[in-house]
């Protein structure tokens, strides 16, 4: 392997203690926004609009769930309502960037709320499994010696009724991929990894995505010898990162979302870089049916999704 130049010496001694699945995905889109993000530590002046509402949508859910666990359900308008708040409290039209300029920040609300509405009519009342954690942090090694070090969190760790665990993964987006790309999804399979040392008895393991915009379910599983390719594939990725020394950018349809476009090389004859040139939409959004769901609850319930 090249040995780096000393300066990336120094800068990889502060990032590649530990990685991740969104660092390894930076990697593979785009070398040099990994070096931007990761090694330079450059700060985003802006962030996409899809990430700003998928982090709205976490935190609500997340807040949802310890409610629950204290023996509370909050009402579907309460619900809509913390989402809502938080959403006006955050959003900063200055830095959130909209990528397709004739939809405006509305319609990714909108979208907000469909998913929570139709994640809280798909669950409701939430007694139907044993959460286990609620935004889980797992770190661990893919190797014995421990040199290639992970980490991740989950967004919900779930025991049923069966005594399977399941690792859930929430997404707001409104394109649900095939089959066969779940099954060879790395992020949930790392995951699993990542528990095998914490769960006794080896019970059966399944990875389950919510499509919350369109209230899709997918669930994969994963063999040993899947897991034991998936370990082997990540540290071989983990090595051409560490002997990366060029970091050469890799223009494409993505690079419209990217927080760096305008520092990038591959865009250097852009006057001024346009960070809104078109993307394909995030979808329009669906009518939602009415459902029997509780609409008042008592006010001992609203400690943490308000009046």
């Amino acid at each position: 392997m090249p040995v780096p130049p000393p300066a990336l010496r120094r800068a990889w001694s502060r990032v590649a203690s530990v990685f991740s699945h969104s660092r390894l995905s930076s990697f593979e889109k785009c070398p040099k926004q990994f070096h931007f993000r990761y090694v330079q530590r450059l700060p985003p002046e802006s962030e996409s609009v899809e990430a700003f509402l998928g982090k709205r949508v976490h935190e609500v859910l997340e807040k949802l769930y310890l409610v629950v666990a204290e023996g509370r359900v909050p009402s579907l308008d309460q619900v809509v309502r913390r989402f809502q708040a938080n959403w006006d409290e955050a959003y900063d039209a200055e830095r959130i960037r909209i990528v397709r300029n004739e939809l405006d920040s509305s319609f990714y609300r909108e979208i907000g709320v469909r998913s929570l509405r139709n994640f809280y009519r798909r669950y409701y009342p939430f007694d139907g499994e044993e959460t286990l954690g609620i935004e889980e942090r797992v770190t661990f090694a893919l190797d014995a010696a421990g040199s290639y070090r992970m980490q991740g969190v989950i967004d919900r760790l779930v025991r049923t009724r069966d005594g399977t665990i399941e690792i859930h993964d929430y997404k707001t987006g409104q394109r649900v991929p095939p089959q066969r790309a779940l099954d060879a999804d790395r992020q949930l399979g790392l995951y699993q990894l990542g528990l095998a040392a914490r769960l006794e008895g080896a019970p059966e393991v399944r990875l389950v995505w919510h499509y919350l915009a369109v209230d899709q379910l997918r669930v994969s599983r994963r063999s040993a010898q899947q897991l034991e390719a998936l370990r082997e594939h990540t540290i071989g990725l983990i090595d051409s990162i560490q002997g990366e020394q060029r970091f050469e950018p890799r223009p494409g349809p993505l690079c419209s979302w990217c927080e760096y476009r305008e520092r990038c090389p591959a865009f250097a004859a852009e006057a001024p870089a346009d960070p809104l040139a078109g993307h394909t939409p995030v979808g329009a959004p669906t009518g939602l049916s009415p459902a029997a769901l509780p609409t008042a609850v008592p006010p001992a319930q609203l400690s943490l999704f308000g009046p």
